[in-house]
């Protein structure tokens, strides 16, 4: 059976995000912005559906990600670096994982649960960020 992701997540550690944007092509000046943020992470995850909302929430910008599993769609990637992919979400195990197919190699990310703590690895050729948010708050 897969988790539920469904909360309100605050960030309490993030590690490689200045190489990730790098690699992404971000210019200097929006990465060091980016890398200064706090986002949190708010998921409405409807399993019997297979429908889910990833909102990340930020003071400089807001990126909402809406899509049903393991159907491919067209995300627009405009508010993160100009790109548009096509992308996958579908659950590998008790792994969330993501590919995003474009110009750029390798690219997506993977969420997964530790007790309270929701882990985020962001991938993108051959470098890798790691983020880590912690549940403060479940909601149906």
């Amino acid at each position: 059976m897969t988790p539920n992701l469904t909360g309100f997540y605050q960030l309490v550690s993030q590690e490689n995000m200045d190489a990730y944007l790098s690699a992404l092509d971000i210019n200097i000046a929006l990465r060091k912005i980016v890398c200064l943020l706090r986002p949190n992470k708010q998921i409405s995850h409807d399993p019997s559906k297979g429908h889910m909302v990833i909102r990340t929430l930020t003071t400089f910008r807001n990126f909402d990600m809406d899509f049903n599993l393991g159907q491919t769609f067209t995300e627009d990637l405009g508010p993160v670096d100009g790109r548009v992919c096509q992308t996958t979400v579908d659950w590998q195990g008790d792994k969330l994982v993501c590919v995003q197919k474009g110009e750029k190699e390798n690219r997506g990310w993977t969420h997964w649960l530790e007790g309270d703590l929701l882990h985020l690895e962001m991938r993108v050729q051959d470098v890798v960020a790691k983020q880590v948010f912690k549940k403060i708050l479940s909601f149906i």
